[in-house]
């Protein structure tokens, strides 16, 4: 079942590459519980198919880059990157998209989260395994205020300027 407007994330855990040691994160790859990352935060969250990809290296995370200060303008207090990579590919993907300190690269490396999410993509006759659609949404304490899927192929919704003017 797909996650809807008004439901609550469910439980799981995205690690990220952390650059810099700092008290209670250790240099390299670190695993957060979600429900821990969006605790009284509103989060804008985009995840695609895969790091280093046509679409998602040259639109998607450059979109949410660019228009980071207008989200932040309006209340946002983290902006999320989520694929189906481990943590080191996410790490390396967001120092090559210069997203450091901005987007949150967040790695799903099984593709639990994505499953529980309902948001998984099977693309094992192509042999890239099991990857996410192509999404974004607003996530207030945890709870989806917006949802934006993509049709298959498609990058049209789950765009930075689409989620960016749905906040009003």
């Amino acid at each position: 079942m797909t996650i809807k407007i008004g439901d609550r994330l469910p439980e799981g855990t995205l690690t990220e590459f952390i650059e810099t040691e700092t008290e209670g994160c250790s240099l390299g790859p670190n695993a957060f519980k979600v429900s821990d990352l969006v605790k009284g935060k509103k989060i804008a969250l985009f995840a695609l198919p895969g790091a280093f990809t046509p679409t998602c290296s040259a639109k998607h995370v450059p979109g949410y880059i660019a228009l980071a200060d207008q989200f932040k303008a309006k209340g946002v207090d983290e902006i999320w990157c989520i694929s189906v990579n481990d943590a080191f590919v996410m790490g390396a993907w967001g120092r090559d998209q210069k997203a450091t300190g901005i987007v949150r690269m967040l790695g799903d490396g099984s593709a639990i989260f994505t499953k529980a999410l309902g948001m998984e993509f099977d693309l094992t006759e192509r042999n890239m395994g099991v990857r996410s659609q192509r999404y974004s949404m607003l996530v207030e304490d945890g709870v989806v205020k917006q949802l934006n899927l993509e049709a298959p192929g498609k990058f049209e919704v789950s765009n930075a300027e689409t989620l960016l003017a749905q906040l009003g």
